[in-house]
C-alpha cells in the first residue's frame, strides 16, 4: 500500500514572499500568529521540540524522509509553482532531485493557479503573480525542467511513465495540446509516456470535460468528501457544519462570546465555519470510485484559521485514533473497491491548514505511528493470504 503525503515546500524565504508578505515570510509565520477563536481551540500548533525547520537546507529534508521511511509513508507529492518560466519555491525539490543522499520517492503536483493576497484580503483581491500557459514553446521550456525530475531514480514511475499531477486542469486553455505534446516530448526522452493525474473535484464536475488524457482521478480530501455531504439526501441544505447529536449546542457553547454564539459566528464581517472530522471521514469511506480513474485519498485534519483567521474553516473532534481507524477503513476500500495500491494523504506538512503528519508538541508522533501500523497491518494481511494460497495449491 503506498501512502503518499501532499508536501508544501512554502518553509524557506524567498524574495517575492519578502516583498508581498514581509521580511523573512514562510508558512511557520502564520502557524506561530495563529490565535485561539472559541474556547478549546488549538492555536497555534507547534512542532515538536520547536522544529521550526528550513527547507532550503538538507538537513530538514533528510529528517523528513528519515520520518516518511520509519513510519511507511511511501512518498511525497510536492507542489509546484511555475509562471511562465518563473519558479517559486523550487528550491526543496531540486534539493530532492540533485542531492543522492536525499533518497525517497516522489512526484510533482503542479499548483497552477495563481498566486493572490486571498488570505488576508478584506476587499479586492490582488493578484501577486498571474498564472498564464502560453503554447508550445512555453510547454517546451516547462517540460525541459519537468524532464530533470522524471529522470531521478526516486521519482514515481508506473510501467516507464513518470506520475504528473496538475491541481486544476480546467484552468488550461489548451489542455490537451499541451499534455498531448508533453507526452510526446516524454517518448523522445525515452519514456513510455506520463501518467497525468488531477486533484481537484472543479475539473471532474465540469460537465464537459474531456479527461482522456488523464490515468488518474485523485481524490483531493476533504475535499471530494465536503461535496459528498452538501449534495447528499440529509443534507439538502447544504450545511455541513454537524449532523451529529447535540452538535449545534456543542459548537455554540464554544464559540468565544466575545463575537458571537450564532452557528455561523460571524466575526469581523467574516464567517468561521465548522465541521466534523467523523461525518467527513464517514463520507471518505462510503464514497465509490466514479471510474476506474478513482484513487482514494484521507485527510489528518483542517484548520486554516493560521492563514485566513476568521473567514477560516475549522474540522472538530479529529484525533490520532480516529484517524487510525477511519485510515484503515480506507485502506480496505482502496484495495477492495478502487483496486489500487495508492492512497493520497493531506497531509505531510500543511501547519497552517491544520493537516500535518509530522511529530508536533501535542500528539508528538502518534499520527505518524497510525500510518505505519495500518501499513503493517496490511502487509502482514497480505503475506497471510499469500501463505493461504500457497498452502492449498
Amino acid at each position: 500500500m503506498k501512502i503518499i503525503a501532499y508536501y508544501l515546500p512554502q518553509f524557506h524565504t524567498i524574495p517575492e514572499n519578502n516583498e508581498w508578505w514581509g521580511e523573512g515570510f514562510t508558512e511557520w509565520v502564520n502557524v506561530k500568529n495563529a490565535k485561539p477563536l472559541f474556547k478549546g481551540h488549538r492555536q497555534p500548533v507547534m512542532p515538536f521540540k520547536n522544529n521550526y525547520y528550513s527547507l532550503d537546507q538538507d538537513e530538514a529534508i533528510k529528517w523528513q524522509i528519515g520520518l516518511a521511511k520509519e513510519y511507511n509513508v511511501y512518498g511525497f507529492c510536492i507542489y509546484h509553482y511555475w509562471f511562465n518560466g518563473k519558479k517559486l519555491l523550487e528550491k526543496p525539490m531540486e534539493r530532492l532531485r540533485d542531492n543522492p543522499e536525499l533518497n525517497h520517492p516522489y512526484c510533482i503536483c503542479w499548483a497552477n493557479e495563481s498566486w493572490t493576497n486571498a488570505w488576508v484580503a478584506e476587499g479586492d483581491v490582488k493578484t501577486l503573480i498571474k498564472q498564464t500557459y502560453g503554447g508550445k514553446k512555453d510547454w517546451k521550456e516547462h517540460f525541459d525542467y519537468l524532464v530533470t525530475f522524471f529522470k531521478d531514480k526516486n521519482y514515481i514511475r508506473e510501467n516507464n511513465r513518470p506520475l504528473l499531477v496538475i491541481y486544476r486542469p480546467e484552468l488550461i486553455e489548451k489542455l490537451n495540446e499541451m499534455l498531448d505534446y508533453w507526452t510526446e516530448l516524454a517518448v523522445s526522452e525515452g519514456f513510455d509516456g506520463i501518467d497525468f493525474a488531477y486533484q481537484q473535484i472543479s475539473f471532474s464536475l465540469m460537465k464537459d470535460r474531456d479527461d482522456s488524457r488523464f490515468k488518474y482521478d485523485i481524490e483531493y480530501e476533504p475535499g471530494y468528501a465536503r461535496y459528498d455531504l452538501q449534495n447528499s439526501n440529509s443534507n439538502k441544505s447544504g450545511l455541513l457544519f454537524f449532523k451529529a447529536k447535540n452538535a449545534i449546542r456543542d459548537i455554540a457553547s464554544r464559540i468565544d462570546k466575545k463575537f458571537s454564539t450564532n452557528i455561523t459566528a460571524r466575526l469581523s464581517k467574516k464567517q468561521l465555519q465548522f465541521e466534523d472530522y467523523d461525518e467527513l471521514c464517514k463520507a471518505i469511506i462510503n464514497r465509490k470510485p466514479s471510474s476506474d480513474k478513482s484513487v482514494p485519498g484521507m485527510f489528518v485534519g483542517w484548520d486554516n484559521t493560521p492563514r485566513r483567521s476568521k473567514g477560516g474553516r475549522v474540522c472538530l473532534n479529529s484525533s490520532p485514533e480516529k484517524f487510525e481507524h477511519y485510515l484503515t477503513k480506507q485502506v480496505d476500500n482502496a484495495i477492495n473497491n478502487y483496486k489500487n495500491d495508492m492512497l493520497f494523504i493531506f497531509a505531510w506538512n500543511e501547519w497552517a491548514e491544520g493537516g500535518y503528519l509530522e511529530p508536533d508538541s501535542q500528539y508528538e508522533f502518534k499520527y505518524l505511528e497510525a500510518i505505519k501500523r495500518t501499513v503493517d497491518n496490511y502487509s502482514s494481511k497480505e503475506k497471510g493470504n499469500e501463505n493461504d494460497d500457497i498452502e492449498h495449491n
